[in-house]
């Protein structure tokens, strides 16, 4: 998510008393309220049914590849070792890649998609310890597709597909386009979860609950809190998906993955969920951990990771 979602305010600073001297003695300037920081508790590795966890795939947004590259956002990505690791809005055409991601040995099988129209726009990336069975790019319309906003790759057991999900644009611009969309992805994601059961992760551009998002009530007019695009994720997990995250942690709040540049809104833990891992139903009893890493910098998203037997 990005630029034209309206800044938001942590609590209130506490106001310098301004009356009178005795006053001043009696009554102390209110103390700003610290912010509720979330914090990622240690990873679950065993799923509901006792399997232990075999994949773990970790998605980042990382607002332009190039300059996450630069602020060591490998090195944390090393540390965290995922077997597939899949980036949003990576704003790179595969001829400017840095060499630094290009030539990682630890994940030999590399995918790319790109805006075809616009550089510096949009994109997705998916890298891969192991070669799926088949990897496929967008979703089969054209005026979607052109964007760079998906990457399917069909594993053994499962379907993995990362997305960019269009934002809705500062004053709505886009949301029409964002209707169509969400209509047009449900749909391909129905299908092949007819042919076998699927993990979808990125940056899905919206904020599901009053729960993930710290300021609701300012911000149901704006991209990402739109009645419109809360009811379209709501038909997605009503077309037999779930959220990992709120399947273990339902009543979890100030758990956010986007974080606007301005007014220190990460220091303040004044965010937004906008990044998900949904499942297939059927692959829900081998889930084991939904984590959100928000230590983890070089962007105003943090990363995810997923630990599921499969």
């Amino acid at each position: 998510m990005k630029r034209g979602k309206k800044a938001e305010e942590a609590a209130a600073d506490g106001e310098n008393d301004t009356g009178s001297a005795s006053a001043k003695k009696t009554k102390k300037a209110k103390e700003p309220e610290a912010p509720i920081m979330y914090e990622d508790p240690p990873d679950k590795m065993t799923s509901k049914d006792g399997r232990d966890a075999n994949m773990k795939i970790t998605s980042w947004n990382v607002d332009g590849l190039r300059a996450w590259v630069k602020k060591n956002g490998l090195d944390w990505v090393r540390e965290e070792a995922p077997d597939v690791l899949c980036l949003q809005e990576t704003k790179c055409s595969e001829k400017a890649l840095p060499a630094e991601i290009t030539s990682m040995p630890e994940y030999p099988h590399k995918y790319w998609a790109a805006s075809d129209e616009k550089q510096g726009y949009s994109g997705v990336a998916m890298l891969c310890k192991t070669e799926p069975l088949k990897v496929t790019y967008g979703i089969g319309k054209e005026e979607h597709d052109k964007e760079g906003r998906v990457i399917t790759a069909e594993f053994p057991n499962f379907y993995l597909v990362t997305t960019y999900v269009p934002n809705s644009s500062k004053g709505l611009v886009r949301l029409d386009y964002r209707k169509t969309w969400d209509e047009d992805f449900r749909a391909y994601l129905s299908e092949l979860d007819m042919q076998k059961p699927l993990v979808l992760c990125g940056d899905l551009n919206v904020a599901h609950q009053e729960i993930d998002l710290k300021n609701p009530k300012g911000n149901k007019k704006n991209a990402g809190f739109t009645v419109e695009e809360r009811e379209g994720f709501g038909q997605l997990l009503g077309s037999g998906f779930a959220d990992s995250f709120r399947e273990l942690y339902p009543e979890q709040a100030n758990a956010y993955t986007f974080w606007t540049y301005m007014m220190n809104s990460r220091g303040k833990n004044v965010g937004w969920r906008l990044d998900y891992f949904l499942l297939s139903s059927s692959l829900l009893p081998g889930l084991c951990d939904s984590k959100i890493r928000s230590k983890a910098l070089g962007s105003d998203h943090c990363p995810i990771t997923l630990h599921i037997a499969v």
